[in-house]
Order: structure tokens, then sequence, then C-alpha cells
């Protein structure tokens, strides 16, 4: 094995071997560490981080799998890659010993990295690399590339079961009573900026959005509570100079309401673009 005179950084580690480690042990947590040690082929999931590190051991050895538990700074040290799928006001704790040491950092947390300009800081001075999948989302592919020209609106319309919002900040402080919607209620506008402070658990989509494109100030959120559904549904509607476009996807909630199950599919299909020899999208 090549020695490295400095912690190793994307450069220095081959792409087609990358260690993994991921922090959280939830619901897409171990989504995750199932998936990418079954299904893709150049990913190893080597250590994992966990609130509960006896009940996380007993986890991995009923599911089969060989990683060991670790804490934030042991994770950053052993793996190429750390996927934070933990909850967000443990972002800065699981991302800084990662960033300083020149590694990537996967993170579901978008939301909170709106509040810590730092972490992104860091990632320039040390070569690291943040890194936010597609999650729940769909089309930032063409926002981004909508936004290699001029971008003149975003505005995305989140419906969710009443449920899907339960124990958000903005729904507690502004008493609505979520067991009482009875029809499909409208209980926020505001920008992405706005909308990842009232909904920190809920709405991490909002804020990729607006990064992939014209920035959470500019880019315009609706959050309804809807009894209707039984999905979490997200509408995106771009207008700009090179294309005007609307997109809507309607996810499986996973164990958790807050999450879809695509959210965790999403970060095992940035992983094997990592490995593989083709590559589709941008």
């Amino acid at each position: 094995m090549r020695a490295f005179s400095h912690p190793p950084t994307l450069s220095d580690v081959p792409m087609s071997e990358l260690s993994v480690g991921i922090a959280g042990l939830g619901t897409v947590g171990k989504e995750l560490a199932q998936r990418l040690t079954r299904d893709v082929e150049g990913v190893s999931v080597v250590a994992v981080s966990a609130r509960d590190q006896s009940q996380a051991r007993s986890w991995l050895a009923d599911a089969a799998l060989s990683a060991d538990v670790v804490d934030f700074d042991e994770l950053a040290l052993r793996c190429d890659i750390v996927i934070e799928c933990a909850p967000a006001h443990l972002l800065s704790a699981i991302a800084t010993p990662v960033l300083r040491c020149g590694k990537e950092l996967i993170t579901l947390s978008a939301g909170a990295l709106l509040n810590s300009p730092e972490l992104i800081e860091l990632a320039e001075a040390s070569g690291g690399r943040i890194t936010i999948p597609s999650g729940a989302l769909l089309g930032l592919d063409a926002v981004g590339a909508a936004a290699e020209g001029e971008i003149k609106t975003v505005e995305m319309t989140t419906r969710k079961p009443p449920g899907g919002l339960a124990g958000a900040p903005y729904i507690e402080q502004s008493n609505i009573d979520l067991d009482a919607v009875a029809e499909p209620t409208r209980v926020f506008r505001g920008t992405a900026r706005e909308a990842a402070h009232g909904f920190p658990a809920n709405v991490n989509v909002a804020v990729a959005l607006a990064l992939a494109g014209i920035g959470p100030d500019r880019t315009m959120i609706e959050i309804w509570a809807d009894p209707t559904l039984t999905r979490n549904t997200h509408r995106i509607d771009v207008s700009s100079d090179v294309s005007d476009f609307s997109m809507t996807i309607e996810n499986v909630p996973s164990e958790n309401p807050r999450t879809g199950r695509i959210t965790a599919l999403s970060v095992v299909s940035l992983l094997r673009k990592r490995v593989a020899v083709l590559q589709v999208g941008s």
C-alpha cells in the first residue's frame, strides 16, 4: 500500500477502492450500510458511528456486517468518504474532523450547512469536499445546468401527510395542530433559508435545490400539510434564459415519515458512479 506523507485527500485515493464510513445508524444509515456492502463493488463500509454504540454493534452483528463502531474522529481517520445521516445538530461534530483530514463528507443535513459556513471554509483550506446528494428531490442536474445561464425564478411546493411535519419548530411556534388538519392546508411560504430554520428535519431538499440554483434567499418554498396524501411530494418550477421546466416527485416514506425511501438510494447511486467507468448525468 502506498504510504502518504500527509492525510490522504481525494486525489490520493484510487477511486475504485473507496472506504466509506456512516455517521448515524438510523433508518437511512442502516439502509446504506446494507446496500453499499451488498450491492456496490469497489465500496467498502469499514466503520460507523452511532449514539448507542452497543446497540449499533448488536445491529451490525444481526445484519452480518463487519464494520467497526467508532467515534467521529476515528471515522474521519479511517475512511475516504464519510456519509452524514444523523440529526442536523451533529453536523459540525461529524464534518469538522472529516474536512480537517482533507476527506469528503456526503451530508444529508443540507439545511444545517447554511448555518455552518465555517465548514465550507475548512474544506477549502484543507482540500476536503462537501457533497450534497439529490436525496428525495429530482432535477438538480437540470437546475445546475440552468444556473450556468441566468435563472429568473425557482419555486418549490412540498406536500406531506401531516405526520411528516410533526415536530418542526415552525409548526410548534405557530401553534398549528396537525391532528386537526382535515383538508390540504398551506402551513408555510417563504425562502429556502427560512424553511431550513423552521423545518430543519423536513425540507433539506429545499436547501439542496437552492444551492444548486439561485441561492437560499431567492428560492421560494411552499409547504402544505395534506391528509389526502400518503407520499411526500415535491414540485419544482424553474424559469431561466435557457429553459423553463417543472418537475414533480412523489416519494414513498421510509420508516421515518420525514424521510423518503429514495433518500438512501440517492447516496448509493452517487457512490456507484464514483467507482464506475461509465457515468450518466451531470
